[in-house]
Formats: structure tokens, C-alpha cells, sequence
């Protein structure tokens, strides 16, 4: 029997992983790198420059403005494919358009506007940054309350904790269904359910969950949903989001921006804004076409892996992660910051310790790519699709060596990173 601390245990489990040939799909132009933050920016796909290069050639430089025949389509397109394939939505329930914080802001107005006379917005006091800013103006413009849902900075949020905010004042709840700081994952069919019960609207952000955890948004009855494609989709750095819109819904909501490409009739040029029929409407301005070529092409790679294999193997990953920590990192001063049950977390873990700035700083500068989030910790997203179990032995080898060392208090604490 393998040692599981042991190098020849991670070979093992590479050999044996049904998606074992993907990485050799993407670029990794530095061989030595142990690239454990996927859930920042995934790798590039092989495919992406030479269907790039072709675009540019043909389609922009042989086609000019005639290729808009074939690119007016992809928005929709792109959307299909992430919907069918990754988020679990049917056709035309998905567009790629604009970036996640935009299209938070158009689907969190047009839920508003359709709950007249409600005043609350329920999200969580650990919910992503960009979220909270973009609520916190809608409320201050409105004259609403923002009201935070119990959340526990390892665990995240509980159906009970939403339950406990819910009410009839409540026009709508936003939260992450993967925490971005510890990996947690969101209950998103019962606090959807819950929020149903009281007449709320709920909007998920998925983007540290699609392309590595199923998000079942027709399944579980899903209101609305948005999510970023330059992580687990591996579109590339500022690769436009997508959104979620249910069918039943889509004909009450009325986005707050209205551009040319949602109008019902485009090239009409009307005076008057019409909505466009179904998903089109949530659209805004001209597509960024070569960014949405390229997250086309990380998206294929992910449907071919396909949503389930992808989920196993993030926990398998992820598991196999905290075995590593539990034995060679508890004892040097490290804590799982994530929650220990692998069906309760995404595919990412996160482990607190009092110099973690520090020793990100000491990874980075010796071929290991992690990340850091406050307070204290130290996050690890090994992505299912391109990372291998024997970097994830390695990296966290390094992680002890230099810890045991000592090395990590060589380099400065956090706050000389801020002032």
C-alpha cells in the first residue's frame, strides 16, 4: 500500500485521473511552476491562440465589418454553451456580456424594480467585495436597507442563518454560491426555496464555482445567477462574465442599461427603447468579439471534460490538499480555514496562519503560485482541468520545507505591503 505522504502516491493518482490528459492542453510555458491559483486566472488553452490568430486573419482582417454576420450570434452562443454545459441552465436562459460587476448591477436593479415596495436586500458580510459595493449603491440610491445574513468566515453562510434575515421586506438575496475566501459552498436549492417562501428574488454569484461545482440553476428553480469566465472557464485575464436569467422571469425584468444591442429591433434605429424578447434584452453594447472568442474556446475544453468529472476531481484534489496540510502543515502553526467535508466546499481551501502574507512572498519567489486574502490566509486552488495531483504534493512540500526553515520571516509582514 501507497503512502499517501509520499511522491509516488500523487504519480499514482495522476495515472489513474480520467482527466488526466488535460493539462497537456494548456500552456505551461515555465515546466518548474506549480500554479495553485486557478481560481484567480486560469491557464491559456492551447486551442485559444490559433483560433485568435485565425479571427484576427480571416474574420477582422479578410472579413472586416461583413463578419459581423457571424459574431453577432456569439454572446448568445458562448452563453448556451456555458448555460447547457457548466451552470446547468436550458437554451437562451445565458448571455456573455459585459463583467461580472456590471452585470450584478443591471440583474440586481431590474430584481428591484420588480419587487416595488420591498426594502431590504439580504446578502452576507463575507460576500466578494465587488458585490457588497455594488449593493451598497443600489440601497444608498433607493433608499434601502442592506441586511447581512449570519456568515462564519470558515464555513460560510447556512440555510438557517438566511432563514433568520429573511422576511416580507425582503426584495432580494445575493450571495456567493463559493465563498471566495474559504471555499464554502453555499446550500443554493434550500436558500433559494427559503428566499421563494417570503416572495424574494435571489441572484447567486458563480464565479468561484463555475466550471468546478454543478450549480443546478433550472433544477433548483434559480432566479438569477452571474459569474466571471477567467477563472475555471479559463477565458483569459478580463474575459467578459456571463448572466443568468430564468425564462419565466426574463419578459418582467427591465435592465437598468439600455443599449442598442438589447433592443427588440437593432438595426431599426428607433428613437424609443424596446426591450428585446427574452435574454437578448439584458444585453447593453457591442460584444467585445475577440475576448469572447477566447472564452469560447475555455469553455469547449470544459464541456468536453464535462461539469460532473470535474467536481470529483476538485474534491478528490482538495482532500487530497487537507491530508497534506493535517500532516505537515498543522504542526508547523497552519489551520484549515475551509470546511473539512468536501461535498461543503468548492475547489479551493484556505489555511490561516499568522505569517501567511509571508509565506505567499517566500511560494512566489520560489516557483510556487498561491494566494493571499486577509485575515491570515493563505489560499490554495489547485483548478480540476489543468492542475495534477504530484504539483499539489510538491507545492505543499515546498510550503513545509520553508516554513520549517524558517525562510517565510525573511520577507516583510503585510503591513509594509499597505502603507
Amino acid at each position: 500500500m501507497t503512502d499517501i505522504l509520499s511522491r509516488s502516491h500523487a504519480e499514482a493518482l495522476d495515472r489513474d485521473d480520467p482527466l488526466g490528459s488535460f493539462p497537456d492542453r494548456f500552456v505551461a510555458a515555465d515546466k518548474d511552476l506549480l500554479y495553485l491559483d486557478g481560481n484567480s486566472l486560469g491557464r491559456l488553452p492551447r486551442s485559444t491562440g490559433d483560433r485568435l490568430a485565425r479571427v484576427v486573419a480571416e474574420e477582422w482582417g479578410g472579413g472586416l465589418v461583413r463578419s459581423w454576420s457571424s459574431w453577432i450570434e456569439l454572446s448568445r452562443r458562448v452563453g448556451d454553451l456555458i448555460g447547457t454545459e457548466v451552470i446547468g441552465a436550458a437554451p437562451g436562459e445565458v448571455l456573455v456580456a459585459d463583467s461580472t460587476t456590471v452585470n450584478l448591477y443591471k440583474l440586481a436593479a431590474a430584481a428591484l424594480d420588480a419587487r416595488p415596495g420591498r426594502s431590504v436586500v439580504v446578502s452576507s458580510a463575507d460576500e466578494f467585495p465587488t458585490d457588497r459595493y455594488v449593493l451598497q449603491g443600489l440601497c444608498a440610491a433607493r433608499g434601502l436597507t442592506l441586511r447581512d445574513a449570519a456568515a462564519d468566515l470558515d464555513a460560510g453562510v447556512s440555510v438557517a442563518g438566511v432563514r433568520d434575515a429573511l422576511d416580507e421586506s425582503v426584495a432580494l438575496v445575493v450571495l456567493s454560491h463559493v465563498a471566495y475566501r474559504s471555499g464554502a459552498l453555499a446550500d443554493l436549492p434550500a436558500i433559494t426555496a427559503a428566499a421563494h417562501e417570503v416572495g424574494a428574488l435571489v441572484l447567486w454569484d458563480l464565479s468561484h464555482s463555475g466550471g468546478s461545482v454543478p450549480a443546478g440553476l433550472s433544477a433548483a428553480g434559480a432566479d438569477l445567477a452571474v459569474g466571471c469566465t477567467y477563472k475555471y472557464l479559463n477565458g483569459g485575464p478580463g474575459a467578459p462574465a456571463y448572466l443568468y436569467v430564468r425564462t419565466g422571469l426574463q419578459e418582467e425584468l427591465r435592465q437598468p442599461i439600455w443599449g442598442w444591442f438589447g433592443a427588440a429591433d437593432q438595426f431599426a434605429m428607433g428613437e424609443r427603447y424596446v426591450p428585446a424578447p427574452g435574454i437578448d434584452r439584458f444585453l447593453v453594447g457591442t460584444p467585445p468579439v475577440l475576448s469572447l472568442v477566447g472564452a469560447e474556446e475555455g469553455v469547449r475544453l470544459l464541456a468536453e471534460a464535462g461539469i460532473d468529472r470535474l467536481r470529483a476531481k476538485g474534491m478528490a484534489m482538495t482532500s487530497y490538499l487537507v491530508e497534506l496540510a493535517d500532516a505537515w502543515l498543522a504542526p508547523l502553526g497552519f489551520r484549515l480555514a475551509s470546511p473539512r467535508d468536501p461535498a461543503r466546499r468548492g475547489a479551493h481551501i484556505s489555511l490561516e496562519h499568522p505569517a501567511a502574507w509571508q509565506v505567499c512572498q517566500a511560494l512566489l519567489d520560489r516557483g510556487v503560485v498561491p494566494d493571499y486574502r486577509t485575515p491570515d490566509r493563505l489560499r490554495l486552488g489547485p483548478a480540476p482541468l489543468t492542475t495534477r495531483f504530484i504539483e499539489v504534493h510538491d507545492a505543499m512540500a515546498t510550503i513545509r520545507d520553508l516554513v520549517a526553515a524558517g525562510t517565510h520571516r525573511d520577507y516583510p509582514e503585510e503591513i509594509a505591503r499597505v502603507t
